[in-house]
């Protein structure tokens, strides 16, 4: 009853801090989806970049069984969704770069991939990205909110600076961000992580 109890606390919790960073998140989901139409309607910047970071992608997965796949997707999109968070406190610039630069990748591979295969089999993405855009989303959108929240904390509020650890400051967003990450994007990117691996050594 106890751990129940726990469960349920943290998460009432998380859902609180959710309904206070909705709009951030709003806005990466507006940036993000912004640059994935250029990506994907207007594939011309970064061509032999991007095509060869897949190469060294797809080197990286050669001779890997399913669950070193899983964990490499899994630890990988761990690192990059707490490092949003996390480098929010550079005023928000690293979330919003990072949003910029995987919004343009992702639009960009649909459109290769549609080109070689249809555009049906972009559906095979719709299992694990269900799971792993959110928890994407939620990060960058918890980064920048982290990164406002230093932004105020350098300004000056009716005449007054704000704390480091204040309500609402830089300390309890960072709390209350890894506590929604603990509780609610790592799960999201073990799931996603999973499915992509499985899906990703079935197809051989």
């Amino acid at each position: 009853m106890k751990r129940e109890n726990f469960f349920v606390g943290q998460y009432k919790k998380c859902w609180e801090f959710f309904k206070e960073c909705r709009w951030y998140m709003v806005f990466v989901v507006g940036v993000f989806a912004l640059l994935f139409l250029i990506g994907f309607l207007f594939p011309f910047f970064f061509r032999a970049e991007i095509f060869a970071f897949i190469e060294e992608m797809i080197k990286m997965l050669e001779g890997k069984g399913m669950w070193e796949i899983v964990w490499m997707i899994f630890s990988n999109n761990m690192k990059a969704s707490f490092m949003a968070i996390v480098f929010g406190i550079g005023f928000g610039v690293v979330p919003l770069v990072t949003t910029v630069v995987n919004g343009y990748l992702l639009g960009f591979v649909a459109r290769e991939v549609a080109m070689e295969e249809g555009i049906s089999v972009l559906w095979q993405l719709f299992p694990h990205g269900i799971f792993e855009l959110p928890a994407v989303i939620f990060s960058i959108g918890i980064g920048m909110r982290v990164g406002v929240s230093v932004f105020r904390c350098f300004g000056v509020s009716g005449g007054k600076r704000k704390k480091l650890g204040s309500a609402k400051g830089v300390g309890y967003v960072f709390r209350e961000g890894l506590r929604f990450f603990v509780f609610v994007v790592f799960p999201l990117l073990l799931v996603a992580g999973i499915i992509e691996g499985v899906l990703i050594a079935i197809s051989g």
